[in-house]
C-alpha cells in the first residue's frame, strides 16, 4: 500500500506507465473521501503550448526514484477525460473518470464526492 504520508514527495515524479514509457509528471494526488487513501493522480501531459491534466487511479501504482508507475498504459491514460491546468474537476464530471477506467464510482450518501485534492 502507497503510504499516504509520502504524497509530498511524489509532486513533479515521473508517470510511467505499465510498459515503462513516460506518460507526464505528477502534479497532485486525489484521495478517496471515504477511506482518506490515495486513489487518484493527475498527471500534466501535452505540448508546452496545449498542457492538460489527466486522471489516472493509483491501484496497483509503484513508487520508485523519481517516478510512479502506474498499471495502466499510456494511450488510455492520455484519453481520460481532461481539466485544464488551473481547472477544478466539476462534481458532475467525476463520475465519467472513474468509468473511463472501467471502476465503479461510489458518491457518499448524501451524494459527497468520491475524490478530494490533497
Amino acid at each position: 500500500m502507497i503510504q499516504i504520508a509520502d504524497i509530498r514527495e511524489w509532486r513533479t515524479h515521473d508517470v510511467m506507465d505499465s510498459g515503462g514509457h513516460k506518460i507526464g509528471t505528477l502534479e497532485a494526488i486525489y484521495v478517496d473521501t471515504s477511506t482518506d487513501e490515495p486513489a487518484m493522480a493527475t498527471v500534466l501531459v501535452g505540448l508546452p503550448t496545449r498542457r492538460r491534466l489527466v486522471f489516472v487511479p493509483l491501484a496497483g501504482a509503484i513508487v520508485g526514484p523519481g517516478y510512479v508507475k502506474v498499471d495502466y498504459d499510456r494511450s488510455l491514460v492520455k484519453k481520460c477525460p481532461a481539466i485544464g491546468t488551473d481547472d477544478v474537476l466539476p462534481a458532475e464530471d467525476e463520475a465519467a473518470v472513474f468509468e473511463h477506467y472501467g471502476l465503479s464510482y461510489k458518491p457518499g450518501a448524501n451524494g459527497e464526492r468520491q475524490l478530494a485534492r490533497r
